[in-house]
């Protein structure tokens, strides 16, 4: 008999708290949840004020007839599930099945996998924190109220096997409004003109920008604007009016939580949201490290607090004075943001003392990156600002105005470990040159350039950039982001293509019909404000059930109207000019699990199908055949001459375009296509 049973979510975390507890204690895996509501209905009794049908999950029963059993046998239980909502839940879904009383201090959670946080947590339980779990059933009551009402509508008007989901389909919204936005854009031609200038006491050039005139700033929108200009300044010299120097400070970024961790894994490592938080969980359940044994690597991964702790504060402190000297140190607080729940610390090392360098041998790949970026951006973060000296100068000719501004960097500190990736814009830290003129003497123009651009479209959404859009919105909280994502590249509403998410035509037809049916419900601000009250139930403010009555009366309405008026609607079908080869009428398009395919209108007479080729408005480079869209297997598009691989060998994974039809980059070559000897 075990004095002490202890219950984990998974056995990684299991083993490694082990070794930090002697005497008679047992630590076992619940594996997840072990209830939840079911999947083959609704599970939620609308007229008896939403109570949850809760099950036990299917294939469970051994594991749960094993809980039991030790539970029986033990003194003491410890439930040990992740310190969020989500393990708060699991708790109490495991003292309900163990029938541990309500009132029993049977509660245990732990930041950091740790020999002191484990046994302080053991020596300190508490009852199970039911706002906190009321926070995770309202959620959860509420995206099945909404999943399994809207998803037969769905299923009728488009294909079975769909599905709608409260944050999911706001996520889906905003990568199709940012594709709309793309595809509406209309560029505008703009000029800017550079002067590339010799200050002849150092013998250097430099390079000056136009600005404006007479000190106000102007624009320049076409060549004959340009030309104007340059016509104006072509006799004149070049004076400098004003010189101004000064020091720049640029400071560290905080420590990560989960969204800056994901956005930084997937800009500086190429990780998807899933394999970032996959290798985070491994880091802070245990990982076998030489000498040492199982060791929770960082501290817990799902949190959106920069807050670290006073010890782990102090360790830095020591680390960075010891490897770069006092001078780099710097005692830094950094404000969470307002919005953050702020239950944990930011994402650390949990023993500064383990480099990554030392335990390299230890990690797999992807560990050792990972863990080497938050080992890396939770130091810089406590080290001294970088300091530039900067000059800008303004010169002036015949009343035109050009700038020069320069930057060296005098003092790297924290810049000497680390410096964070930011999303679409050009190195900050890039030294440029102006030398060390003196108000009013001339610089000799070297020569003049003018050069024409075009505005751009706003850029596609990222994985990383998604996520921050989220965050900033208020739409999830940090465990949400990842499966979100996941969830509508799996459900193909969107497909990701180097890295940029781009909506497919089922993503665009189910995003259409939502937002014409359901505007209230998907939608931006509904969704941040839904976040917010499930906030206020976790922190006791607001009944959880409260949460629900309010949001389903409107919703029930709203309902009952949709599916009165879509009973006569049909989805017109898209007809194509392909006849169907079995009996002749226009095969029609269609929207499968896989994306557009044809089909005879006349099933279930015709059952005739088949795949629907895609082709590009662009000549095949070697024998001017259509150029076709195809997949990999990986989902990966390629493309192929339709006469490959009969009389052309031509495939690419590039887009050939007009202006490159071989779609080729220095990165990648156009690929040739064995034949096989029949």
């Amino acid at each position: 008999m075990a004095d002490k049973l202890i219950i984990v979510e998974s056995p990684a975390k299991a083993n490694t708290i082990k070794k930090f507890l002697g005497g008679n204690t047992k630590v076992v895996a619940s594996m997840g949840h072990i209830r939840d509501l079911p999947k083959s209905k609704l599970g939620v009794d609308i007229q008896n004020d939403f109570e949850p049908e809760y099950i036990n999950i299917r294939g469970k029963g051994d594991l749960i007839k094993s809980l039991k059993s030790d539970a029986k046998k033990a003194k003491k239980i410890y439930l040990a599930t992740d310190p969020d909502r989500e393990g708060e839940a699991i708790a109490w879904h495991l003292s309900h099945i163990l029938e541990i009383p309500e009132d029993s201090e049977c509660r245990v959670t732990f930041n950091e996998i740790t020999k002191q946080a484990v046994q302080n947590s053991i020596k300190n339980p508490r009852k199970i924190d039911m706002n906190l779990t009321d926070a995770q059933q309202a959620r959860r009551v509420l995206d099945r109220i909404v999943g399994y009402k809207i998803s037969p509508m769905l299923w009728k008007k488009v294909r079975r096997g769909l599905s709608a989901g409260r944050v999911q389909s706001v996520a889906v919204k905003l990568i199709v409004d940012r594709e709309e936005e793309i595809e509406k854009f209309i560029p505008e031609e703009y000029w800017n003109i550079y002067a590339t200038l010799l200050d002849e006491n150092s013998g250097k050039t430099f390079v000056a920008k136009l600005y404006g005139k007479e000190k106000k700033k102007i624009e320049i929108h076409t060549k004959e604007e340009s030309d104007e200009i340059l016509k104006n300044i072509k006799d004149g010299k070049y004076i400098v009016t004003e010189v101004k120097k000064g020091e720049r400070k640029r400071t560290p970024a905080p420590p990560f939580t989960t969204s800056t961790m994901q956005q930084e894994a997937s800009r500086k490592l190429g990780f998807t949201l899933k394999r970032t938080m996959a290798t985070a969980q491994r880091l802070y359940e245990g990982v076998k490290v030489e000498g040492r044994g199982l060791v929770g690597l960082i501290t817990y991964m799902r949190t959106d607090s920069t807050r670290i702790s006073e010890e782990a504060r102090s360790a830095a402190k020591k680390e960075i004075e010891k490897q770069y000297g006092e001078q780099y140190y710097e005692n830094r607080y950094y404000r969470t943001n307002q919005s953050a729940q702020d239950a944990h610390e930011g994402i650390r090392p949990t023993y500064i003392d383990l480099n990554p360098e030392d335990i390299k041998n230890d990690l797999n790949s992807d560990e050792y990156k990972l863990y080497k970026l938050i080992y890396n951006r939770f130091l810089a973060s406590q080290m001294k600002a970088a300091v530039y000296d900067t000059i800008t100068a303004n010169i002036d000719v015949n009343n035109y105005n050009f700038r020069a501004s320069g930057q060296s960097l005098k003092f790297k500190g924290f810049m000497t470990l680390y410096v964070e990736t930011l999303d679409n814009k050009t190195d900050e830290n890039e030294e440029s040159f102006v030398p060390d003129l003196k108000e009013g003497q001339e610089v000799i123009k070297q020569k003049i350039e003018p050069k024409q651009s075009f505005t751009e479209p706003p850029p596609r959404y990222t994985e990383a950039s998604l996520v921050k859009a989220l965050e900033e919105k208020g739409i999830g909280r940090p465990s949400t982001y990842s499966p979100t994502i996941t969830t509508i590249l799996e459900r193909r509403y969107i497909e990701k293509e180097q890295k940029q998410l781009i909506p497919t035509e089922l993503g665009r037809v189910v995003n259409k019909l939502l937002i014409e049916n359901f505007p209230d419900i998907i939608n931006v601000e509904f969704t941040a404000k839904i976040e917010e009250e499930f906030d206020e139930v976790a922190e006791g403010k607001e009944p959880w059930k409260q949460v629900i009555r309010e949001f389903y009366g409107p919703f029930e309405k709203e309902l009952e109207k949709v599916e009165k008026e879509l009973d006569h609607v049909e989805l017109k079908e898209e007809v194509s000019d392909v006849p169907c080869e079995k009996c002749g009428r226009m095969m029609v398009i269609k929207y499968g699990r896989y994306g557009k395919f044809l089909a005879c209108p006349g099933y279930p007479e015709c059952k005739n199908a088949k795949p629907l080729v895609e082709t590009l408005d662009v000549p095949c480079p070697k024998c001017g055949g259509k150029i076709q869209i195809r997949k990999s297997k990986k989902n990966r598009k390629f493309y192929i001459c339709e006469n490959n691989p009969n009389t052309c060998d031509f495939i690419s994974w590039n887009k050939p375009t007009k202006s490159n039809p071989n779609g080729e980059n220095k990165a990648t070559k156009t690929t040739k296509r064995k034949r096989t000897k029949k």
